[in-house]
């Protein structure tokens, strides 16, 4: 049975949840919402330039505002910023009224995609092995999600079945 769910697609910085989520929600027929993107509009600023002006306590609480927003909405395919499921009250909402769906890959891939990143914000000032260790903090909040798909010997594709898969049979 196909779930009425938002499907929220979470996972570090760089696992291709907007990418992934534009075409799921497209063969889906659903809203796609990046809540990245989302806080962008909403303060008329790139997250870059709200960390350094405003600092990231300031970023959460706008995060945790939109994000609430938009993961009690319907018919939607969410890609949740990288912080954001570890937030008690996002992850909360995830659980209520959401399929979550962690994009998880191996730490060398992910280290790989976002390190000296000069549009990721944590990432910038991070050498590789402080990477690896917010990686695998974070995990630990990922491993809470409805499922968990390993990326790494996937393309875009598979994953994409993969979701629409589950997304099938929930």
């Amino acid at each position: 049975m196909k779930s009425d769910k938002n499907i929220v697609l979470i996972g570090m910085m760089g696992s291709g949840k907007s990418s992934i989520g534009k075409i799921l929600s497209k063969k889906l027929k659903l809203t796609f919402v990046d809540i990245d993107q989302k806080i962008e509009e909403f303060e008329g600023l790139q997250i870059l330039e709200i960390f350094k002006k405003k600092g990231e306590n300031y970023f959460r609480k706008i995060e945790e505002k939109i994000s609430l927003k938009f993961l009690s909405s319907e018919n939607s395919v969410i890609s949740l910023g990288g912080g954001g499921f570890i937030n008690v009250s996002i992850r909360k909402m995830c659980e209520k009224n959401c399929l979550s769906i962690w994009l998880d890959w191996k730490n060398e891939t992910i280290i790989n995609r976002i390190y000296k990143s000069k549009k990721r914000p944590l990432a910038m000032k991070l050498t590789k092995g402080q990477i690896n260790d917010l990686i695998k903090e974070r995990s630990k909040f990922y491993s809470l999600a409805d499922q968990r798909i390993n990326c790494d010997k996937l393309d875009k594709v598979e994953i994409i079945n993969k979701i629409l898969d589950i997304h099938e049979n929930k």
